[in-house]
């Protein structure tokens, strides 16, 4: 890469740095002050209260942010959501409207002047549009002109390989499963979606370990656990909802262990906003023990935690189960060879925790039988992504706390529904009964060649052999790596098009052509012939419910996601299509139908998902059955420690969110939780670093990044000083991905390795 610089990357001006010390709690009065304010910016206050009385409620709508569970029984009457909920359903019912009038202003060049921020907060979209090839504005176009569009383009296509289906995590079950279908008689397994950017690792290491690709614990069991760790993730800003699960587990009596290079204050105190107690006193703290491991030392530290829970089996006993071990697992005699060939001092040098930490955390571990151990992206987002998961899965097996109540894995997952999606069969790599079912039902042969996950998509688009990309919501291009060389590939298309309900930078890095679709948001009525409809989402727990949303549609003109699919379909596919798309819609009913018959632990989903609080699909690492794995028991894997060898100069960046961001999604430029204010173009560094790069707060720096001989540039960034472990920085996404390489993936799942960026800094 040369590091140019395009409008596929944010403006790269400041906005005005304010800093103040870092909260040392999360939630509370100001959560509940910053919930308010971001009300009254997009509607009035007793229409926003009106909206989230129903938002997360059973016969309510789904929050269209995190994934995390509801209750199975008894809800908040009005606040069963958090801080980021709030602003996401607020950004969705906004009052702003963006139409064709909008775009008649506001060039293409002209908005991808604008920063994400400003793009985000412009208002809800209200009418198809088109870019034609080489016009500078987006115009109006009929719906029924854009799908035909679409279906020549498709149909003319000398392979459908050649067409890319992105999704991302919002799309409901229903339309995500007419999505594939769709994609799948067209002729293509081309399914990338936003999986493959954040827990494919954990997907792949689990099904390997345990048989099933999804996390094993409920709701309930955080009151049951004796000990919760949470490793790589930040609840606080990116699963708010979740302190209050951390919560019940202190209330019970149970620990918890905080891994990560940030201390988050999500982690460290926790005042309840529905307590008014709570609000008024100190709240509850939650971490126990926190650990500032090394970017990627995750591995090294779990290793030099295992050798001290063998050394202790080895002498007095009774730190490993191992009935549940000789009864459940495979592997265990090989582990403990490998683990023993281990230098313990070396693993704790390498994971960057002090021993006298690393101690303490392995006794409260050998002290508990009862573990729950979460993680998001700080854990799968490495080159060995998948085998630090493997590792997590190490420790659980050995201490039988896999299959019980209490004790599990739980991969924290970032939006709303992308569990479902795989479950609906949005996978590139579909298991074959999944393809024979369709082949059953819908009578016609489903593609099995393997298609394109999102990093290959991008390469197969910047190499020409794709040359239609199609996304079913999300912002791909602000949530892919290596920002221009996947502005480069959207560019080569000769036809882009998103279905979506606000705009963002994706639609400004186009094809040749490009089209917006609008759509209806979750908390809008969706009325078809046959009446109301309702849909239905999974959570990151396996249980699915409806969602139903209330409001009047932002505009008349937008349609639901299944009945854009279907009409795409209908357009495209023609009578070679065996589906009858027009009854589909008529009535979502007949959606359920027919995925009941094809994806299993569906049966009788009609009458299930009317139950108020939904159902959980089968999970057999759950009831500890690991027959689907290729020993038929869950497995002990090897995975080797990770060893970074700096330069001088050189540190390792991590790219993070601010509090005031939802996946690509900026509903304002604070980061309230960490102190900084204002402004996103910041790098935190250790005070120590600075001074031995003879940096001072606030200095204006670029970022460089070097890979495979490859140079890329981060421009026009203030230092920030910070509680970081030594030669390791923290940045914010999207304005760094574009130092992120598209050929540093994990191993095994292919995903960015955006927690782990070598870089250098230079002063401007």
């Amino acid at each position: 890469m040369n590091g140019k610089k395009t409008n596929a990357q944010p403006p790269e001006e400041f906005t005005g740095i304010r800093k103040t010390k870092p909260a040392n709690y999360a939630a509370g009065g100001k959560a509940i002050k910053s919930s308010i304010d971001h009300i009254r910016d997009e509607m009035t206050l007793g229409q926003g209260i009106g909206l989230l009385k129903q938002m997360n409620q059973k016969k309510g709508f789904d929050c269209p942010g995190c994934a995390w569970p509801d209750p199975d029984e008894k809800r908040a009457f009005l606040a069963e959501y958090c801080e980021n909920g709030v602003k996401a359903i607020a950004e969705e019912a906004t009052m702003k409207r963006v139409g064709p009038e909008f775009f008649k202003q506001h060039s293409v060049a002209d908005l991808a002047s604008k920063s994400d921020y400003w793009i985000g907060k412009s208002g809800r979209l209200t009418h198809p549009l088109i870019l034609r090839e080489d016009s500078s504005h987006y115009e109006e176009i009929k719906w029924s002109d854009a799908f035909q569009l679409i279906a020549e383009q498709l149909n003319s296509l000398e392979s459908p390989n050649e067409a890319v289906f992105y999704t991302s995590g919002r799309t409901s079950n229903e339309a995500a499963f007419l999505y594939q279908l769709f994609v799948r008689q067209f002729g293509t397994n081309n399914l990338p979606d936003c999986s493959n950017m954040c827990h494919e690792s954990s997907g792949a290491a689990l099904s390997e370990t345990l048989g099933i690709g999804k996390g094993s614990v409920t709701l309930q069991d955080f009151d049951k656990a004796d000990l919760v760790i949470v490793i790589g993730q930040n609840p606080g800003t990116n699963h708010p909802r979740m302190l209050s699960a951390l919560k019940e587990t202190k209330k019970n009596g149970g620990k918890i262990i905080s891994i990560n290079p940030l201390p988050e204050a999500g982690l460290m105190r926790f005042k309840d906003p529905q307590s008014p107690l709570e609000l008024i006193g100190s709240g509850t703290e939650l971490a126990d023990l926190h650990l500032p491991v090394t970017i990627n030392g995750d591995v090294a530290l779990l290793k030099a935690t295992l050798l001290i829970m063998l050394a202790e089996e080895e002498k007095n006993g009774g730190v490993f189960d191992h009935r549940f071990i000789q009864e459940k697992t495979a592997g265990y005699e090989g582990f403990v060879t490998d683990l023993k060939t281990n230098d313990f001092d070396q693993c704790v040098l390498e994971s960057g925790v002090e021993e006298s930490l690393v101690r303490q955390a392995a006794q409260i571990i050998m002290n508990n039988d009862k573990i729950i151990i979460c993680w998001a992206m700080g854990l799968t987002q490495h080159r060995n992504g998948v085998q630090n998961i493997r590792e997590v899965v190490n420790l659980l097996l050995l201490k039988g706390s896999i299959g019980k109540p209490g004790a599990g894995t739980c991969p924290v997952r970032g939006h709303s529904n992308v569990q479902g999606d795989r479950t609906m069969g949005i996978w590139e790599k579909p298991k074959e009964s999944f393809l024979q079912k369709l082949d059953e039902v819908f009578s016609f042969s489903a593609p099995r060649d393997h298609g394109y996950d999102v990093v290959d998509a991008i390469k197969a688009m910047h190499g020409g052999k794709a040359k239609v990309f199609f996304a079913l919501g999300g912002n791909f291009l602000s949530a892919s790596p290596d920002t221009e060389f996947c502005g480069e590939a959207l560019r080569n298309c000769d036809l882009t098009v998103h279905v979506s309900t606000k705009p963002n930078r994706s639609h400004l890095i186009h094809g040749k052509t490009a089209l917006i679709l609008p759509c209806l948001g979750r908390s809008e009525k969706d009325v078809q012939k046959t009446g109301e409809q309702f849909l239905s989402v999974e959570n990151s727990m396996g249980v699915v419910h409806s969602t139903q949303g209330n409001l009047k549609p932002a505009s008349t003109l937008l349609l639901s996601e299944p009945d854009i699919v279907a009409s795409l379909a209908k357009a495209t596919l023609g009578a070679k299509s065996s589906v009858d798309w027009d009854k589909m819609i008529e009535n979502y009913d007949n959606i359920r139908d027919v995925i009941e018959k094809v994806v299993p632990g569906f049966e009788f989903y009609n009458q299930k998902v009317r139950e108020p609080q939904g159902f959980y699909l089968p999970n057999n690492a759950r009831a500890a059955n690991f027959e689907p794995t290729k020993t038929g028991k869950a497995n002990f894997t090897i995975n080797p420690v990770p060893f970074h060898n700096l330069n001088a100069g050189q540190y390792k960046m991590m790219t993070i969110r601010t509090h005031d961001q939802y996946n690509t999604t900026v509903y304002g430029l604070h980061d309230r939780y960490r102190g900084i204010y204002n402004e996103r173009r910041v790098v935190l560094m250790n005070s120590e670093d600075m001074k031995s790069e003879n940096l001072v707060e606030n200095q204006k720096v670029n970022l460089i990044g070097r890979f495979e001989g490859e140079i890329r540039r981060a421009d026009n960034f203030l230092v920030v000083s910070y509680p970081i472990p030594r030669r390791c920085t923290a940045t914010y996404f999207p304005e760094t991905n574009v130092l992120v390489p598209i050929n540093s993936v994990a191993e095994i799942s292919n995903t960015p390795t955006s927690k782990l960026v070598v870089i250098s800094i230079e002063k401007r």
